[in-house]
């Protein structure tokens, strides 16, 4: 019996019932719990006595049991319960294990391809059939754009004025066609009018939010030419996809390349290759020649960019038009001959002198008076802040309300007119008075509207330069409230951080050294101490600050502002809204005395922040924007921000009311009411300017001189301009501002500034006579001293738009004599050492600036080629 137990069990029924029994005790197969747990059979007596028989048979019965699986009743019991799978589709599938469940079969991948491509297919030919092509006829006409006036009354409707012709292509001449294939679509008479990589790039990009692109075929931009909304949306995308494919398939090239020609957009309000001929040449489309061709084929880059006329925005200049329009006609030649479509012997005819000559626009020509730089000033505010391109601007369909006022137009262009015309004879003084420019621009104190500019003689007059948008002209001593108000505001190196009184003294006699921070002499090219030249020998001694303001005398503002620190000074101008990169960038003493180049508008938004006691408001010219009847967002009036303390500007203003009472401004007297305001004369009379205010309104007058067809449109010198020996801010400009200022206020209420609370401590400069010519203390008159040790920091208010490639300052500079040193070389130390001196240049030299300068820019020339500012 004990033998027997010792025995191993035996399978029932032999080598058969044995391998079935192992193949069901294999773990994890079973179909119940998934595992089989063999049993002992009590009949071992009447089994195989050969045990190792048996367990070669299971073997061999387990692996006929594996090699059946995914057959029969294997794939059942692997598909649960032993139930074959009845899904659809097999994924994740059943009959793999792990990872391997996830990867799908053949079968199923071919098919979810084939049937990916029966559903773009029939959705594709369901668009295709669902499209219509496009009729040039009805395509892209252009609407009128209604500039209103502040009243709501129109001011004028431009666009959609030309007389757009549809031509076959039998009259679109064959240079013009083989000009705007070679540079635009260079496959497109082998294409199916889609470009399917680039078609990819945009889905991807709209769908994504990314940045928007146009369709690159002639097709497919004859197709966007067809949509007056020019939406860059995914839903339009698609369905100019769908018509750029019924057209490749079904119109002929000749047709396709008419009806792009037809209604593209050419920059003159001309729209359609027969309009723009006109426009630009006076003439058919069909007598057009290579040339002109090629200039037609540029000016599709983007007209508001490549139209010499100019266009809208700081890069869009004439000058700079006109150079991109000639780069761009040059390389459309050239792209010809590459892709065979002209040969090297006709390419040759055209050299850079044969540029085609253009006729005056018409568009100019309905623009008369000042009405062209209204708009163009309005346009640019709705494009930047809307951010519609120029090319939507030109389709049409708004409706702008401006903030300028018709009355205050017409009365500040009577102003400057008037002067002009008692003051200048281009006739009798042609080499004194012709070129002579005026800009001029006005904008409410309580607001921040511009309700009046002076542009210019106007579009009709040819003269297409905004001058009261202008950069390039230094404001001269019109900057030195800045550094004053800075000392007020943060106070000198003096005032142990207090702000300082207009009553601290500074040396004020011409030729005066200028010390840097540290005490140290600034030095000249030939490391000489730098001397401050004043216009007047006069010796002045030490004066006050009111007075140095007063007499516009240039050497205590030379110095104050190293007493104060540039980047103060900076800080304060652009929180008053002076762009930063109309700054000179040079830590130098010319800073303080105004080598900047802020527009009129800019310049009076500026001050118009001291007349409202510290607050800032942004310039505006659009209170409202409609298309198509619908309101557009975004045009309320900008927030007012407090730029610095209401006493810091009271004070300015007191001090600037002291420059209209009895200093270099009293001709603006005249106007009879409580006004504030600052002369700057710039050196050689390059620039005069008046900046001044009443409580309602602040106004900025320019006065220049400049050939506006010249490349670089330097500054001429104004001496003998009006048969006088120079010309001074407090002059003609003041004239002009009074007589505008007069009118435009005319039936107003006389309102008074609020009244300025004693402020600051006194902080004479080094070697005052003084009994504390260093120690900052509170003058026996002042019981209200500086309101806190620490000022209220300035904000900035944010500056708009990015810089210019090129300085307005950098015009003025000769590398061969800047030579880098320490504020490029001789940069007129403070103000090209000729700084007060209309033609001195005797003591000329280096820059104030103590180190050189981390711009690396050039600084301004010294010596009489310089344009430092002088006394007015």
């Amino acid at each position: 019996m004990s033998e027997h137990r010792r025995k191993p069990s035996q399978p029932q029924g032999g080598g058969r019932a044995a391998a079935r029994r192992a193949a069901q005790q294999r773990p994890g197969r079973g179909a119940g719990s998934g595992r089989d747990v063999p049993t002992a059979s009590p009949s071992g007596p009447y089994a195989d006595p050969s045990a190792h028989g048996s367990r070669a048979e299971a073997r061999r019965a387990a692996q006929r049991g594996t090699a059946g699986r995914g057959r029969g009743s294997g794939r059942a019991a692997r598909g649960g319960s032993g139930r074959p799978d009845k899904r659809l589709v097999n994924y994740p599938r059943s009959d793999r294990d792990g990872w391997k469940r996830f990867v799908p079969s053949w079968k199923l991948v071919s098919g979810t391809a084939l049937g990916f491509f029966a559903v773009i297919t029939a959705g594709t030919g369901i668009g295709i059939a669902m499209v219509s092509t496009p009729d040039p006829h009805k395509a892209a006409q252009a609407q009128n754009n209604v500039f209103e006036w502040a009243d709501g009354s129109q001011m004028v409707a431009t666009g959609g004025s030309m007389n757009r012709q549809i031509v076959p292509i039998s009259d679109i001449p064959r240079s013009m066609r083989d000009a705007v294939i070679a540079a635009e679509n260079e496959s497109f008479e082998t294409d199916k009018g889609v470009d399917p990589m680039g078609i990819g790039r945009a889905v991807w990009n709209m769908a994504t939010g990314g940045s928007t692109q146009g369709g690159s075929t002639i097709t497919q931009q004859y197709v966007k030419n067809t949509y007056l909304d020019s939406d860059q949306t995914l839903k339009r995308k698609v369905t100019e996809l769908f018509i750029a494919i019924r057209l490749g398939v079904s119109e002929e090239k000749d047709t396709v390349l008419a009806g792009y020609l037809n209604t593209a957009y050419y920059g003159r309000d001309a729209y359609g290759i027969q309009a723009a001929a006109r426009a630009y040449f006076g003439k058919d489309c069909k007598d057009l020649n290579p040339a002109e061709s090629a200039f037609l084929a540029s000016v599709l880059k983007g007209p508001n960019l490549y139209n010499p006329d100019g266009g809208i925005g700081a890069a869009a200049t004439p000058a700079l038009n006109e150079q991109r329009a000639r780069k761009r006609w040059a390389w459309v030649l050239d792209r010809e001959v590459e892709v065979g479509r002209m040969d090297k012997t006709e390419r040759a005819k055209y050299t850079d002198a044969e540029f085609p000559a253009r006729i005056e626009s018409e568009q100019a020509r309905g623009m008369t008076g000042q009405i062209g730089y209204l708009v163009d000033t309005a346009k640019a505010y709705v494009m930047k802040t809307a951010r519609i391109t120029a090319d939507q601007m030109a389709l049409g369909g708004y409706t702008i309300r401006t903030t300028f006022e018709k009355p205050r137009v017409d009365a500040l262009a009577k102003a400057v007119e008037d002067t002009r015309n008692e003051f200048l004879d281009e006739k009798k003084r042609p080499e004194f008075d012709t070129f002579v420019q005026f800009g001029a621009s006005s904008v409410d104190v309580k607001t921040g509207k511009i309700v009046a500019i002076y542009g210019g003689p106007g579009w009709d007059q040819k003269y297409f330069s905004n001058n009261a948008n202008t950069g390039g002209v230094p404001v001269g001593s019109t900057w030195k409230p800045y550094v004053l108000a800075a000392a007020m505001e943060y106070g000198t190196q003096n005032s142990k951080g207090q702000g300082i009184s207009v009553d601290s003294k500074y040396q004020a006699n011409d030729l005066s050294v200028i010390n840097n921070r540290e005490g140290k002499p600034l030095r000249d090219a030939s490391g000489n101490p730098f001397k401050q030249k004043n216009e007047s020998p006069t010796p002045y001694g030490y004066v006050t600050l009111t007075e140095a303001m007063e007499k516009s005398i240039n050497v205590p503002f030379a110095q104050l502002v190293f007493d104060v620190g540039h980047e103060k000074v900076r800080n304060v101008a652009k929180s008053t809204g002076i762009l930063e990169e109309s700054m000179n960038p040079n830590n130098d003493a010319s800073f303080a005395l105004g080598t900047s180049t802020p527009s009129a508008i800019r310049m009076a938004d500026s001050y118009a922040t001291f007349a409202a006691s510290g607050m800032h408001r942004e310039p505006f010219s659009v209170t409202e924007v409609k298309k198509n009847g619908d309101k557009v967002a975004g045009f309320e009036a900008p927030t007012a921000q407090r730029a610095m303390d209401n006493a810091v500007a009271d004070n300015v203003t007191k001090v600037l009311e002291n420059v209209v009472q009895n200093g270099t401004g009293t001709k603006a007297k005249k106007l009879g009411r409580p006004a504030a305001g600052k002369t700057g004369t710039t050196d050689e009379n390059k620039s005069a300017w008046f900046v001044g205010y009443t409580p309602e309104l602040s106004t900025s007058v320019v006065l220049f001189r400049s050939n506006p067809n010249s490349k670089d449109k330097e500054l001429q010198s104004m001496k003998g301009v009006g048969g006088t020996d120079s010309i001074h801010g407090g002059d003609i400009p003041a004239a002009i501002w009074t007589e505008y200022m007069r009118e435009a206020l005319k039936g107003a209420p006389v309102t008074k500034f609020p009244e300025a609370e004693e402020l600051g401590v006194v902080a004479d400069s080094a070697g005052a006579p003084s009994p504390t010519p260093t120690a900052p203390v509170s003058p026996s008159t002042s019981p209200s001293a500086s309101p806190s040790s620490s000022p209220p920091p300035v904000s900035p208010t944010p500056t708009k738009g990015g810089k210019p490639s090129c300085k307005p300052w950098e015009l003025y500079c000769d590398p061969a004599t800047n030579g880098g040193n320490t504020n490029g070389g001789t940069n007129g130390g403070t103000n090209g050492g000729t700084d007060g001196g209309n033609d001195g240049g005797i003591i000329g030299g280096p820059s104030g600036s103590p180190s050189p300068t981390t711009t690396g820019r050039p600084g301004r020339p010294g010596g009489s080629t310089g344009w430092p500012t002088r006394e007015d």
